[in-house]
């Protein structure tokens, strides 16, 4: 392990803490709130909850979600076009539709390579 690798685990250890799985479920996150913030297990449960039908709603109505600091998820309209089916060849349709993008924030992209150090608001 070279000293860039050796950086970026120091920096992963940083923002994800303690958590032990590297998927970080609702459940992990009323945790963090519970242990850090002293919150009741019911209030973080419910802040979570909160924070994800808020984020969920906005999209939906086809509203751009900026998390300063974080990144921007917005809503994009991807155009019909041809597609076609990999066994057959089958030339198929593909409708046009609405899609989440999430594009991370110069902040999120620095500390996640380890360009910058993690500062209060990651933990």
């Amino acid at each position: 392990m070279d000293a860039n690798d050796a950086k970026k685990n120091e920096a992963a250890a940083v923002v994800i803490g303690s958590l032990e799985t590297p998927t970080l479920t609702k459940a992990e996150l009323a945790e963090l709130l519970f242990d850090k913030l002293g919150l009741n297990k019911r209030e973080s449960k419910d802040m979570v909850e909160a924070f994800f039908d808020m984020l969920h709603d906005s999209l939906v109505k086809g509203q751009d979600v900026k998390l300063s600091g974080f990144g921007n998820f917005n809503i994009r309209r991807k155009a019909p076009r041809p597609g076609r089916n990999p066994r057959t060849g089958e030339s198929i349709p593909i409708k046009a539709r609405n899609v989440v993008t999430f594009h991370a924030s110069h902040k999120l992209k620095g500390v996640v390579q380890g360009d910058a150090p993690a500062g209060e608001d990651f933990e």
